[in-house]
């Protein structure tokens, strides 16, 4: 019998926990399409975003990049919504797909896709282009890749024109939510890939709301609306043209200048308070998922002595950093969970916190401390890095800090000679994208960690049926976290939206990020018609 279950990443933002739930800024209450006016067609919208697409547009090859781009180029097989009630944190919800069942067993899931979608280039959506896209998505070398047991075989197949059925070894039971976070939810044409060869990374066809008309990589991605987009009547928009700013104050004077009309990723707590504070704009803090921690490698060098981990947890003041930087605005986190997201904890019983006598003490007895501390090259991520710099010497820790450009932060992971990375672990289901297992298990990407008991924490907790076996399970490792000094948690966080007159689901209207940015729904982004 099958069964259909519906399915309930490194910067800090500056977002007040006392408006994590809603959407407030100038101009009136929000309707369900976050505006105060009936949805209008018309209009490019001009996006400022943190991130650029180094690696290209291919979903395939994607390993770092503004995942904006790609919901609005590709769509996706799943998207995440606003809850309501039960599902106030969320809910995941078809999009190209129709509906999906698994079954009884829990090995088998059939996606059942909509009828009479093409992609840009005029070709069939069907499930043989599905079936090519997942199967080039689990043999990439992305971090993004589905993390997936299959069946030998055919594991990934076509049923029929519109039906894809794939088969697993063990019960995958948020295999849904795990799309989200994944390449595998965004379906590349099979023509387009095969006729453009290295270049559709560049000009890439999906079958989402947008297509691209033009990209300079790192600088401007120009897209039109998809003329012969599935949904009736959508997009609201005509276009959007994406500029990547690293410096989120340039990209707020380019609002209140009228360059641009959006901008998502805003931290900084002077920006935010400027920004929650001008009745021109609208400011949404979006619900935070994922929180920052410092992770620590167990497997050599300093941390893989306890007692240095536990110097490190003792000597981290959190409630300074907070106090200090950002005027109080976060809620700690004490384990990879956050309020915004699944299975979130507020407390681990035994959790170590600042003392300064103790960190001294066990530095002492170590005959000393010596650490390499690195980060994103984030301003304030590096803020957060010389506070814990300054905390960690206080206590006779000598500190060593780097700030890495994306490749070579994931460079440092890969050859595995670093010591303590500060950085964002977590998401809105541990379980989903990289996953809480890409930066605590034994084969992690991210990870600094080898323990068996934590790897099969995280294993069952991943795989387990009812969601409060999940939720007990998450939190054990949590505790085993904390037990074994892994990683010290730091803040539960999410980046702000802030816009003038850009209304929708993930400008305006609160949508959890799956991992860092809240996930924005394109097809259904509307601007006031002054704006246009």
């Amino acid at each position: 019998m099958n069964l259909r279950k519906r399915a309930v990443s490194l910067v800090i933002a500056a977002v007040l926990v006392t408006v994590l739930a809603g959407c407030s800024g100038g101009g009136g209450s929000p309707d369900s399409t976050g505006g105060s006016e009936k949805p209008q067609h018309g209009g490019t919208l001009t996006l400022i975003g943190k991130q650029g697409w180094p690696t290209g547009l291919d979903p395939a090859t994607r390993t770092n990049g503004e995942e904006q781009l790609m919901t609005a180029i590709y769509g996706g097989l799943f998207k995440l919504t606003s809850g309501k009630g039960d599902d106030k944190g969320g809910v995941v919800v078809p999009d190209l797909a129709q509906d999906y069942t698994i079954s009884g067993d829990g090995l088998t899931l059939d996606i059942k896709l909509r009828k009479g979608v093409k992609f840009q280039d005029g070709t069939d959506f069907n499930a043989e282009a599905v079936v090519f896209n997942l199967k080039r998505a689990v043999g990439s070398a992305c971090a993004c890749a589905p993390k997936w047991s299959l069946q030998p075989g055919d594991s990934i197949a076509a049923v029929d024109d519109l039906t894809v059925a794939i088969r697993f070894t063990e019960r995958p039971v948020s295999v849904i939510n795990s799309f989200l976070g994944s390449n595998a939810n965004w379906i590349a044409s099979p023509t387009a890939v095969a006729k453009l060869g290295d270049a559709f990374s560049v000009t890439p066809v999906g079958a989402g709301p947008f297509k691209v008309v033009k990209n300079e990589s790192d600088s401007e991605l120009v897209l039109e609306a998809n003329k012969g987009y599935w949904a009736k009547g959508l997009p609201y928009l005509d276009g959007i043209t994406y500029k990547p700013i690293e410096d989120p104050q340039v990209s707020y004077q380019a609002i209140l200048a009228g360059q641009a009309d959006a901008m998502i990723g805003a931290d900084g707590s002077s920006l935010v308070d400027l920004a929650r504070e001008n009745r021109d704009l609208s400011f949404m803090s979006n619900p935070p998922t994922s929180p920052m921690a410092v992770q620590l490698n167990t497997k050599k060098g300093p941390f893989a002595d306890k007692k240095a981990r536990e110097a490190i947890y003792y000597a981290t003041n959190v409630d300074a950093i907070n106090k200090g930087l950002f005027e109080g605005a976060y809620k700690a986190s004490q384990m990879f969970t956050a309020p915004g997201g699944l299975f979130y904890h507020e407390e681990i019983p035994g959790y170590r916190t600042y003392d300064l006598k103790k960190a001294k003490a066990l530095v002492k007895e170590l005959g000393g401390l010596k650490v390499t501390l690195g980060t994103i090259a984030s301003p304030n991520a590096q803020n957060v890095m010389t506070v814990l710099q300054a905390q960690w010497a206080e206590a006779g820790i000598d500190v060593n800090v780097v700030a890495y450009a994306v490749p070579a932060l994931l460079k440092q992971y890969e050859v595995g000679e670093w010591d303590a990375m500060l950085r964002v672990v977590g998401g809105w289901d541990p379980a989903a994208g990289v996953g809480v297992s890409g930066y605590f298990s034994s084969q992690g990407r991210y990870s600094g960690v080898a323990d068996p008991a934590l790897d099969d924490l995280l294993r069952s907790a991943g795989t387990a049926v009812d969601s409060k076996d999940r939720d007990a399970l998450y939190y054990k490792a949590g505790k085993l976290i904390s037990d074994e000094a892994y990683a010290p948690f730091l803040f539960a966080y999410a980046p702000a939206t802030v816009a003038k007159g850009v209304h929708g689901p993930g400008i305006t209207v609160p949508v959890p990020p799956i991992i860092n940015n809240s996930p924005v729904t394109w097809d259904q982004i509307w601007m006031d018609a002054g704006t246009r």
